[in-house]
């Protein structure tokens, strides 16, 4: 198998079952409008992605955290799991929500990127402790916790949980980024 391979390339209607059928409809119906990316692995266990799909529905619209901080925390995930795919649909949304340009630089490069709101800052270290340690510290939870209270660490717990959960099915799937885009880093 070529190493660049997709390993879970997208089903026809006709090769699906009737559970993957429902399944694929209900996402498409849902507030994403099409079945890609991890959903396109993941609909082989249409229970699980249906089930996965409403969580990351929930995180990625409803969550107690802003919309600017959240794309923050799913970029610092893809960044994380070297996650291209994930990195190429979030850039953007990050963009959109107002974050920095030399910010998703900076994080693409695997470096903390230098002028960080003092928010972006609570939400940064946040994450790469998780990420990097399992864990936070008192420190980082209580700066976390006064920006995002309780609901809000909880939810970027999940964030993180989520997100990562999507990185590594892309990965072990081989989720190939649209044609034409470019990997934020070098393989």
């Amino acid at each position: 198998m070529a190493p660049n391979r997709d390993r879970f390339p997208p089903l026809t209607p006709e090769e699906m079952t009737p559970a993957q059928r429902r399944a694929a409809d209900a996402l498409v119906r849902g507030p994403r409008g099409a079945l890609f990316g991890p959903f396109v692995p993941m609909l082989r266990s249409p229970e699980f992605m249906d089930r996965a799909q409403r969580l990351g529905e929930y995180l990625r619209y409803d969550s107690a955290i802003a919309r600017r901080l959240r794309e923050l925390a799913i970029l610092l995930t893809a960044r994380h799991f070297r996650q291209s795919y994930e990195w190429h649909v979030h850039a953007p949304a990050a963009i959109e929500a107002g974050l920095a340009e030399r910010t998703l630089s900076a994080i693409a490069e695997g470096r903390r990127p230098e002028a960080l709101e003092i928010d972006e800052a609570a939400v940064y270290d946040f994450c790469v402790e998780l990420h990097g340690g399992h864990e936070v510290s008192d420190a980082t939870y209580a700066r976390a916790r006064a920006l995002l209270g309780e609901q809000g660490v909880i939810d970027l717990c999940g964030v993180c949980g989520y997100y990562g959960l999507l990185a590594l099915v892309m990965n072990v799937a081989r989720t190939p980024l649209p044609p034409g885009a470019a990997a934020p880093w070098a393989d």
